[in-house]
């Protein structure tokens, strides 16, 4: 007998990717760390079979969550960004040790399961905008050629003299050689004037770090009227109009309660959190101090992570099937120092490879936005061609494996550190070397690095 349901259909295309796929993908943008790969491959595509199960069985398969212990800049936080792009989850990435920066009575931990309904949000909210985008920018075509060009007002008798009838069928000739003009943009030099509505007040889920909800107070719902904004009519070009009425007409074609419905399950189903730094919560046996309010962070964590219900502005959300990937140095810690509890919901283990020269050549050219690709693009926008040499970008590698050894090692983020510094002067000057070529070669590099190359006091030179 099957086990697949009918009504139960993946919540994305990324989802039915095979692992192999998955780490294909991943490998486009992350070097190294098969082990991490893999893993985190096999609990997406667990996703994909969890969804074909009946809905009695897929109630009880439980995400297998991940733990990525590594140094930092290793490409931990990458590859969970990168997964939830191929997967179009929504993603939360968070420090562990924001719950404890004030104190334990400090950030509410359920307050990542609302961030990430409200990413979850946006995310559906801009599917259902490109379905309906058509459809709006049609009505929107007909509100602007509506300012253009008044209607003439019909009569009042209802019949149609033949004077009448000319003026219509004028008048729509008239609207449809100023549509075409529209289309083509002859008329983007036009204004128009249209009623916008300004906010009257900023979002109170910005004010002081926290939200509304944190506090048990709503006051939208208390007192609307506050929080409508006030009409005005601004005058504005027809280009601007016309994305400005696309936009409204839009948002009438968009049913919210649906998008915050398919939000939630969407988080329910595919919900993915990131919860970095998780090794500046562990504490140890028996401490006291500051430790036990980490544990207590821990204890506060653990329901969130184990399966629990969240209320937010949107409605109940269950944290059961969210995907948690959990990520840490842990040099000073260790992954036993974790409460017993929280360990086991962790039950997948990766430790992730520092990262050295070999690793650093392949991170400046592989992957698709490899650093090397950005600042050659960056002064191509200058009219400046730059080219490096192999021999340039060994030796760039070479001196970031160097830093990290003699300085703190920050792993792949070095090179950002040394890139700037080599293309200082090219970045300054990029305006006036319009139309020139400049090859990085490896003197070149030893020319700008030459401090960094010999001066013990790294730090001096790189932060």
């Amino acid at each position: 007998m099957s086990l697949v349901h009918p009504l139960q259909a993946p919540v994305s295309a990324g989802s039915s990717l095979t692992p192999r796929e998955i780490v294909a993908e991943l490998d486009k943008y992350v070097v190294g760390q098969a082990k991490a790969k893999r893993a985190v491959a096999i609990a997406l595509r667990n996703r994909y079979r969890r969804q074909r199960l009946t809905p009695e069985m897929a109630e009880d398969v439980a995400p297998k969550n991940i733990l990525m212990i590594g140094p930092t800049g290793v490409g931990k936080t990458e590859i969970a960004r990168r997964l939830a792009r191929l997967a179009q989850s929504p993603f939360l990435k968070i420090e562990a040790s924001k719950f404890t920066e004030v104190g334990y009575v400090g950030r509410d931990v359920e307050s990542m399961i609302r961030d990430l309904v409200e990413i979850a949000i946006k995310l559906v909210r801009e599917e259902r905008e490109a379905e309906v985008r058509e459809k709006a920018r049609h009505a929107a075509e007909e509100r602007i050629l509506d300012l253009l060009l008044p209607p003439s007002p019909v009569s009042p008798l209802g019949g149609e003299s033949t004077d009448a009838a000319m003026a219509q069928d004028h008048q729509v000739s008239t609207r449809e050689r100023l549509r075409e003009q529209l289309l083509t943009g002859k008329l983007d030099s036009r204004n128009v004037e249209i009623e916008t509505r300004d906010r009257a007040m900023p979002s109170f889920e910005l004010i002081q770090g926290g939200s509304i909800e944190e506090i048990g107070v709503n006051l939208r719902d208390m007192m609307p009227g506050m929080f409508q904004g006030r009409t005005r009519t601004r005058r504005m070009p027809v280009p601007e109009a016309f994305d400005h009425l696309t936009q409204e007409e839009a948002q009438k074609l968009i049913d919210m309660d649906a998008v915050s419905r398919a939000a939630i399950k969407r988080v329910e189903d595919a919900g993915i959190i990131f919860l970095d730094e998780i090794d500046k919560i562990a504490g140890r046996e028996g401490a006291q101090g500051p430790d036990v309010s980490r544990e207590g962070v821990q204890r506060d964590i653990l329901p969130i992570v184990e399966g629990t219900t969240v209320n937010t502005k949107f409605g109940m959300v269950r944290t059961d099937h969210i995907l948690f990937i959990a990520a840490g140095a842990f040099h000073v810690s260790k992954p036993s120092d974790l409460i017993p509890e929280l360990q086991g919901r962790f039950p997948i283990r990766v430790e992730l490879e520092a990262l050295g020269k070999d690793e650093f050549v392949r991170i400046l050219t592989e992957p698709r936005n490899a650093l090397i690709k950005q600042y050659l693009a960056l002064m191509e926008t200058e009219g400046v061609h730059l080219e490096f040499t192999a021999p340039a970008i060994e030796r760039l590698a070479e001196l970031a494996t160097l830093v990290n050894e003699r300085t703190e090692n920050i792993g792949a983020r070095r090179l950002h550190t040394v890139l700037e510094r080599l293309l200082d002067e090219v970045s300054f000057h990029a305006p006036e070397l319009a139309g020139q070529s400049i090859t990085i070669d490896a003197p070149y590099v030893d020319r700008m690095l030459a401090d960094i190359a010999k001066s013990d006091d790294l730090s001096r030179y790189i932060l």
